[in-house]
């Protein structure tokens, strides 16, 4: 879509700003860039923005519905704009959703923690769109921006769109894993996909002093935390500064669990049989304070899947993803204790309630609380402070 086929005066776009700015997350140094980068320039015909509360996504078409189209690109959403690495085909939603234009206020409270100024280099991963990449541009200068993209067909649709709206940042296919060392030193980098690890080269190609920025989360669930990392001499440190969820780096999603194959290697009448005093309400609604996040960073290789409830029962899954351990706990309405059931070579839930007590006598801490230090060898997590205790997250 190019710049002039848009509809550029328009009540929602303007509301969506002062919504922003309201609430602190569009700051006055930022609002010229939001009035000039336009997500609109940057979305196809076909989209699927998200039903926050319906929890779905919904397909939406320019070309069939411009005004349901321009409500949703001027909504603060998420849009998914492909699923399934681009195979999928028609307008009902894929399977995986694989690129998309973030919320407004997620994009904008990024580029405020990036700390970004005029005339620095920066390295945009995960071009997506290419708004993020355009709004970077219109911030540090023309020739200061690097945007890399997995996606051979993203990438020119995106460079397509930014060339269309009057911004030149380089555009480069390849894996963001790797950075892009011919444009390097960076000051900044900036991810707008998930990782699970931070990548050694992006530590490389940052300048000391420079700043790594991207949403980070585990293998335990799909919880992440923007992750704000100072580089210095070969290593990167930083606090966690507020919950997300991002899809991940394609290098980094992860191998898919199939529940059948760990029955089959532990059939349930075989498992160990307990309970545990720990209720449903301790245990899930310790979500609102960020608990499966933490609970990741203190349970290595194990991936939590939490069931919907049925006739007040709802099971809670554990999956060992180097062997096939397994656990699951049973929580009934009305009942004090609920079951549990494990097996395989981990105790999953004994690992798990592990880290419940820890994160308990901690003062149950939030997301915020934490941070990571990383470098070639590895990454390692802490409470409060880096210099405290730290412990490996492999």
């Amino acid at each position: 879509m190019t710049a002039d086929a848009l509809r550029t005066d328009r009540p929602g776009r303007k509301e969506l700003g002062r919504l922003l700015m309201d609430s602190g997350v569009l700051s006055s140094d930022w609002a010229p860039t939001f009035a000039a980068v336009d997500r609109a320039a940057f979305l196809p015909d076909l989209v699927w923005p998200y039903d926050m509360a319906a929890r779905v996504s919904v397909p939406v078409d320019r070309r069939a519905d411009p005004d349901a189209w321009y409500a949703a690109v001027d909504s603060d959403v998420p849009i998914v704009t492909q699923w399934d690495d681009g195979v999928h085909r028609g307008t009902a939603p894929g399977r995986l959703a694989t690129s998309s234009s973030s919320m407004p206020s997620v994009v904008y409270s990024l580029l405020q923690d990036l700390d970004v100024e005029g005339g620095m280099r920066v390295l945009d991963v995960g071009t997506g769109t290419g708004e993020t990449a355009g709004a970077l541009t219109h911030r540090a200068g023309p020739g200061r921006v690097t945007t890399i993209e997995i996606d051979a067909a993203v990438s020119a649709r995106a460079r397509e769109r930014l060339c269309g709206h009057g911004l030149y940042p380089d555009v480069v296919v390849g894996d963001g894993f790797q950075g892009h060392p011919g444009a390097a030193p960076y000051d900044r980098i900036l991810a707008t996909v998930g990782i699970r690890r931070v990548p050694p080269a992006w530590i490389r190609q940052v300048r000391p002093g420079g700043l790594i920025l991207a949403p980070w989360g585990t293998s335990y669930g799909n919880e992440d935390a923007v992750l704000r990392l100072e580089v210095d001499d070969g290593v990167a440190a930083g606090p966690f500064t507020r919950s997300v969820e991002f899809m991940k780096l394609r290098a980094q999603r992860g191998a898919a669990v199939v529940h059948g194959d760990y029955l089959a290697a532990g059939p349930l009448e075989d498992a160990e049989r307990s309970t545990t005093p720990l209720t449903e309400e301790e245990f899930l609604a310790g979500g609102s304070t960020g608990l499966p996040f933490v609970l990741g960073l203190r349970v290595f290789q194990c991936r939590q899947a939490v069931a919907e409830k049925r006739d007040g029962t709802r099971p809670v899954w554990f999956y060992g993803l180097t062997d096939r351990s397994w656990a699951c706990v049973m929580f009934r309405d009305g009942e004090r204790h609920a079951s549990v059931w494990q097996s395989g070579p981990r105790r999953l839930w004994d690992v798990v309630t592990d880290a419940y007590s820890w994160w308990r006598e901690q003062g149950s801490p939030g997301v915020t609380r934490f941070g990571l230090t990383a470098d070639a060898c590895g990454q390692r997590a802490w409470l409060d402070d880096p210099a405290n205790e730290s412990w490996p997250v492999r």
